[in-house]
């Protein structure tokens, strides 16, 4: 859907194979992860250890659980979103196109 929207994408099918295409696509600007990702690693571990790799890299996490359940006691950083299932797929475009047009010190926000 995103790529139909026009977004150029890239897929991994766990975290270790996202951390292994983030080290090699460093023009990435936005990752989406699922919370919850097979694989031994989780979504926030992902997103921290991308992060580290591309210190401004914007995040978007899509759950199927409420936030507290979802990332524990763990905030939120700046450029960081977190996305709630169900959700329309105009909905996901929307929040992608504005988490793009944020600076990188936009605040993070939870979207439902």
């Amino acid at each position: 859907m995103l790529q139909e929207a026009g977004y150029k994408v890239v897929e991994a099918e766990d975290g270790a194979s996202g951390l292994t295409l983030l080290r090699n696509t460093p023009q990435l600007q936005l990752l989406i992860t699922d919370v919850g990702l097979p694989g031994g690693l989780n979504g926030r571990q992902v997103a921290d250890a991308a992060r580290q790799l591309m210190p401004g890299l914007k995040i978007l996490f899509i759950t199927g659980y409420a936030e507290q359940a979802a990332l524990g006691t763990t905030a939120l950083e700046e450029g960081m979103a977190l996305f709630a299932k169900p959700f329309a797929m105009s909905n996901l475009a929307a929040q992608v196109a504005d988490m793009l047009r944020a600076p990188p010190s936009a605040a993070a926000r939870i979207s439902a």
